[in-house]
């Protein structure tokens, strides 16, 4: 089962020199794949913390971001869009993003229970899929992009059928 290490959470400063480190010591660990956070700095600083990951993996096409939550809608929209253009620019190195819906995660933690629960529930009897995301539902489609060799500027939806309705 291919497994990929999660990290690359900004440092304070948005040190690159620290995120290197980490993506040097996965590696060092034997990861061959790895997804990091983006989104928090500003999409210029992101794409030099991505050229920083990527420097020390096997291939580029072995690095993941996560931008979940981080942008807001019109950033979101613009980082989107970079997924194709970034996909045509750096080919042959391929570019993907995976765009999740409602997830039950520790994202929502700053809710209250209740109010946590009552979006979920909400959720879930909104969509085709009839309940919310799981944290393998997105996994899952992350080690896709990692290990589908003839995707790129894919940007693949995994929200349960929100977009539908």
């Amino acid at each position: 089962m291919p497994v990929y290490a999660s990290g690359g959470y900004p440092y304070p400063d948005n040190h690159i020199a620290a995120l290197s480190e980490e993506i040097r010591h996965f590696v060092d660990l034997g990861f061959t794949h790895v997804k990091l956070k983006i989104g928090g700095a500003g999409l210029d600083h992101d794409l030099r913390r991505i050229e920083a990951a990527a420097a020390h993996l096997a291939g580029s096409e072995r690095l993941a971001v996560d931008a979940m939550n981080a942008y807001d809608p019109g950033r979101s929209l613009t980082a989107a869009a970079a997924t194709r253009t970034l996909a045509v620019e750096l080919a042959p190195t391929r570019v993907n993003a995976v765009c999740p819906g409602v997830v039950r995660s520790r994202l929502w933690d700053s809710m209250s229970e209740a109010s946590r629960d009552q979006l979920y529930r909400d959720t879930a009897a909104s969509i085709p899929a009839g309940r919310v995301g799981e944290p393998d539902d997105i996994a899952q489609a992350y080690l896709y992009c990692l290990t589908q060799p003839f995707a790129t500027g894919s940007i693949l939806t995994v929200d349960g059928g929100t977009v539908l309705v």
